[in-house]
């Protein structure tokens, strides 16, 4: 029968009816969840094994056997002369949805998304490009520059985004930023110019993003969201009082977007959307804002493309290397349309104050070279690697947790049983892990019904760290 058992001041429930190994797992479970749910607090010391075994009523040898179980799972400690006890575990400070928040506690293992493997970083590549590149360089290139940027890494950027994005790119027309923050920011300060009031944002994202607009001095109107993607059609909604969702009137709305593979969620977003919101932005005068955040990573289908070379007359295709390469190198691109990009140059200034033109020259060597693609390619493999030993892992430990969103990038999004995001988090934190719930990727005003799920980065943890980082996800996991 099932008991409720009052021992050291802790409740656990524990079926007595069970036998064998099925009453060391019950044992096993009731402490865990004990722990896990702060029940039991770091540091308490638990009873002998004899002494539990007596109060419960079953052989000593299963509550040995239990203890062990939640020694080598890192939820107790065991030294000789002091007993058994609960292990004593850092309490993370909840983080922002940011894609690297700041943290006030020291995980043993990074699973936050949107950072690469920074260890595989082309270090010997990248410093043969940078050699190349600077005794070939021109002295006046060493001087303020053009506030696009130079000439030789927009146009190597033409070249491989038409080749492996379908962009269609004039290098009179990118610009080079220091990220897709530096140009979301340049984007808000040119659509404020224009009399926007708002922008439309999807219902999952970033918040780093939407304070990045509300700075701007515009709303961020999130779009419904379902299995299909982001409701595009809803576009001409929200404008109707306005001319678009910024309410500009003939000016047109604008819309951010990351169409190839949203974030977090990981679904691309359906073709008939792509082509509503071209629609949407060629009726109105309306602008696009696609962020390709991880465009290269691509694995279990043929890439999509990018959503501007349906229409480079409405669409502001945004580029980086921080996923690529590494987020240090602040190296991002804006690939504009004619009618937009002086106003967009003439907010970022007079000189390219943002950029270093030694990198710059850098990266596009590293393209024209080829040691670029190889790079990627190089990724996508490891990634793709760690990608599928993470679904077999859930398979054969967390049977009840389904893994979406993994067809491209390098994070998946782990749904959980409704109602235990929360302590599923928290557990991952008692295993040393850092790791965000999906709740914290939802705009505060989005319609959609939350979901209870993790979104699991597995590009950041090192080659060595992975199989560790793996384990520990796998026993935080219900």
């Amino acid at each position: 029968m099932a008991g409720s058992w009052a021992t050291f001041g802790v409740d656990l429930h524990v079926d007595l009816s069970r036998t064998g190994s099925g009453l060391r797992r019950g044992l096993t479970d009731a402490l865990r969840e004990a722990v896990r749910g702060g029940r039991l607090a770091p540091g308490t010391r638990l009873p002998s094994s004899r002494s539990l075994a007596a109060d419960l009523g079953i052989a000593r040898n299963t509550v040995a056997d239990a203890y062990a179980d939640l020694v080598a799972e890192g939820w107790l400690t065991a030294r000789q002369g002091s007993g058994t006890r609960v292990a004593e575990r850092p309490v993370p400070v909840p983080a922002s949805a940011a894609r690297r928040p700041r943290r006030s506690w020291g995980p043993a293992y990074d699973l936050v998304p949107g950072t690469p493997d920074l260890a595989s970083f082309p270090r010997t590549e990248w410093l043969r490009a940078s050699r190349r590149a600077l005794t070939a360089a021109p002295n006046e290139a060493l001087g303020y520059g053009d506030p696009r940027g130079r000439v030789e890494l927009r146009t190597a950027l033409a070249g491989y985004l038409a080749r492996a994005r379908g962009v269609r790119a004039d290098p009179e027309h990118i610009l080079v930023c220091s990220g897709f923050a530096h140009g979301l920011m340049l984007l808000g300060a040119v659509l404020r110019q224009r009399g926007a009031r708002a922008l439309a944002v999807e219902s999952y994202g970033l918040d780093v993003h939407w304070g990045l607009i509300e700075r701007a001095g515009l709303g961020s109107v999130p779009l419904p969201f379902d299995e299909l993607g982001t409701r595009t059609a809803e576009l001409s909604e929200l404008g109707a009082n306005g001319g678009g969702p910024g309410g500009t009137g003939g000016a047109g709305g604008a819309v951010l977007l990351t169409p190839a593979h949203q974030f977090p969620m990981g679904v691309p977003l359906h073709p008939d959307r792509r082509a509503a919101a071209v629609d949407w932005a060629r009726r109105t005068g309306g602008l696009i804002l696609e962020d390709d955040y991880d465009g290269e990573f691509r694995y279990d289908r043929q890439p999509v493309g990018a959503l501007q070379g349906l229409d480079p007359d409405h669409v502001v295709y945004f580029g980086t290397a921080s996923k690529s390469l590494a987020p240090g190198l602040r190296l991002g691109w804006l690939v504009l349309p004619p009618g937009l990009a002086s106003e967009v140059t003439a907010a970022k200034g007079g000189a390219d104050w943002s950029c270093g033109v030694l990198d710059q020259l850098t990266l596009a060597e590293f393209i024209t070279s080829g040691a670029y693609d190889r790079h990627v390619r190089a990724s996508r493999l490891r990634y793709r690697r760690r990608r599928d030993q993470l679904v077999a892992a859930l398979a054969a430990r967390a049977p009840s947790v389904t893994a979406t969103g993994i067809a491209a990038g390098f994070h998946a999004v782990l749904r959980l049983p409704p109602g235990t995001e929360r302590s599923v988090v928290r557990a991952a934190a008692w295993h040393g892990l850092a790791v965000h719930g999906l709740t914290s990727y939802r705009h505060p005003t989005a319609t959609p019904p939350p979901l209870d799920a993790l979104v699991v980065g597995y590009g950041t943890p090192s080659d060595s760290s992975w199989p560790g980082a793996l384990e520990a996800l796998c026993g935080a996991l219900p």
